[in-house]
């Protein structure tokens, strides 16, 4: 096994964005059955640990391509685009303006202590989500465009953290609510 091929070839799939989760799956066990640290007990101290690698790197490959924003920044990553999340912030007028706009209705809601109106937002916001990975998508298998794909995975990170702030207070407010 090679430690620098891709963690598309790691687990013998097309470098795809539109992975099929269920060969993903399957990948994986067959790689995890080959790798697997439990098979190499009885072999030599390098045995152990090279298979020790091979299952961490197996379960970080995984991990990776699993997800989707994170799949779509290593595919960005391997076309020569990072993502550069922490350094660039760039990002389009009219989305940094719905950014604001959900912030203070976030607050409002907040303060008004309206689940079912943090309910809504957030289902906005999975509903932006989704939209914008369908633009990944086509961005990455279609056009070959990781520039236009690493735009709206900045997006995607920025919407990922936000719904995780609208969940929890959602859970936050509800027993106040009972």
């Amino acid at each position: 096994m090679d430690f620098t091929q891709s963690y598309f070839a790691l687990f013998g799939l097309p470098e795809t964005y539109g992975l099929d989760p269920v060969q993903l799956e399957r990948a994986r066990l067959a790689v995890q059955s080959q790798v697997h640290p439990d098979r190499f007990a009885a072999g030599t101290d390098r045995d152990k640990r090279l298979a020790m690698q091979w299952a961490a790197q197996a379960n970080a490959a995984y991990l990776t391509l699993k997800n989707p924003v994170q799949r779509a920044t290593y595919l960005c990553e391997r076309r020569g685009v990072p993502i550069q999340a922490e350094s660039n912030t760039a990002m389009p007028a009219d989305f940094l303006m719905q950014q604001m706009a959900w912030r203070e209705a976030l607050d409002d809601l907040r303060d008004a202590a309206d689940v079912a109106g943090l309910q809504a937002l957030q289902a906005e916001v999975l509903a932006q989500r989704a939209e914008r990975l369908g633009v990944v998508r086509q961005a990455l298998d279609e056009e070959n465009a990781p520039n236009r794909a690493a735009e709206q995975v900045r997006a995607l990170l920025f919407l990922d953290r936000f719904a995780e702030e609208l969940r929890r207070t959602a859970e936050r407010l509800a027993p106040q609510t009972v």
